[in-house]
């Protein structure tokens, strides 16, 4: 399965990404979706799925917002129209959603979020809203017409969604299976399902500098004596008793200043922060643990290894740190290479490795320790 963009990718980032939508009609040729609606109800019923069902008509209020885990008799109850199933991280729980990610590696992985699928009889939708993060929109059942207007409004009040009070269409366009809508962020846009449809959101993640700040700070408090307290030996009887004098700024000045601030301190907080999933760390491991022996066994007998988790990797001269939902591994020299080979690929033959894990006992070690954290598994063919 390939992807295209009706243009050459260094177009696409030059002329598109992060400014302008973007139509492409058979981005995917023939496009099938590897899960059925009824599979995609199935997994909104699991506790581990984060999901949520918008109801536009036929709830309590309109544009109710419900959140999953759902139930047989939740979906039974729904009406035949106006309403949407919006699943997410639907890669970490479907093997083949997983791989579609891959065919947009012509952004760097990090900036990946996740991959959300919708499903709506007649009439269903969200609303008229804004992303602050880039989106493609690949149809994969159905018919969904999508409109978009760069004027950007208030919002309707005391919902539990940002649904825009006006929305004046400029644009519109009706996607059948295979055909993708590229937004850039903070474009409107409103989809209503013409008939029974899915929808693949493949979202890439935009973290507000307050989200990073805070857990930056975080971060580096969470390393500190949390006993230190501030103090003043030096204390002098003051002129004016209400003053916060500049001798006293110039001490808290110095705590402040005093936070680890280097380039890389930086960068390793930041490989660790973006690394870590929406969902948290909850792979299934395995029990008992391999150890080296038999997870390389294990490994020759099933003949193929499949990576589960969020992985990246940092180049600082000729350190090399591999960060794995918020791990930072850093690996030595004759391990280095593991680095872009593990995040960057997402299935490994055993024949593939064979070689590589004969003559390196330090990379089988790794991958033990990775597969009994459960971001590794095995599988056959």
């Amino acid at each position: 399965m390939k992807i295209s963009l009706g243009m050459s990718v260094e177009e696409f980032l030059r002329d598109y990404w992060q400014k302008r939508p973007l139509l492409i009609r058979q981005a995917i040729p023939n496009f099938e979706s590897p899960i059925s609606p009824d599979e995609l109800a199935g997994l909104a019923c699991e506790d581990h799925v984060e999901s949520r069902i918008i109801m536009e008509k036929g709830g309590k209020t309109p544009w109710q917002l419900r959140n999953g885990a759902f139930t047989e008799k939740d979906f039974s109850r729904l009406p035949q129209t106006h309403w949407t199933l919006l699943v997410q991280e639907m890669n970490r729980h479907v093997p083949e959603i997983a791989d579609i990610l891959d065919l947009f590696n012509f952004v760097p992985s990090w900036r990946v979020d996740d991959l959300m699928i919708s499903y709506a009889p007649q009439h269903g939708s969200v609303g008229p809203h804004i992303d602050s993060y880039d989106v493609f929109l690949l149809q994969a059942k159905g018919l969904r017409r999508w409109q978009i207007s760069r004027e950007v409004g208030e919002f309707l009040p005391d919902l539990d969604l940002r649904i825009l009070k006006k929305f004046q269409a400029e644009e519109t366009w009706i996607l059948a299976p295979g055909d993708m809508l590229y937004l850039p962020p903070n474009v409107a846009h409103h989809g209503v399902a013409l008939e029974e449809c899915m929808t693949f959101s493949i979202g890439f993640l935009a973290p507000t500098h307050t989200e990073m700040l805070n857990d930056y700070v975080q971060n580096v408090t969470a390393q500190m004596d949390k006993d230190l307290r501030y103090t003043d030996p030096e204390l002098t009887l003051p002129k004016d008793n209400g003053e916060i004098t500049p001798q006293a700024l110039e001490k808290i000045q110095q705590i402040i200043r005093g936070l680890s601030l280097d380039n890389h301190s930086i960068n390793q907080w930041f490989g660790q922060f973006i690394s870590q999933s929406r969902g948290g760390n909850d792979y299934e491991c395995p029990d008992p643990e391999f150890d080296s022996v038999e997870w390389l066994e294990e490994y020759k007998g099933a003949g193929f290894m499949r990576r589960a988790a969020r992985m990246m990797f940092m180049r600082d001269g000729e350190n090399v740190t591999l960060f794995a939902e918020g791990q930072a591994i850093p690996l030595s020299p004759s391990l280095a290479f593991a680095a872009p080979l593990l995040s960057q690929q997402r299935d490994f033959p055993f024949a593939d490795l064979e070689k590589q894990l004969s003559e390196n006992a330090e990379f089988v070690a790794l991958l033990t320790d990775l597969t009994n954290q459960g971001f590794f598994y095995f599988y056959d063919e």
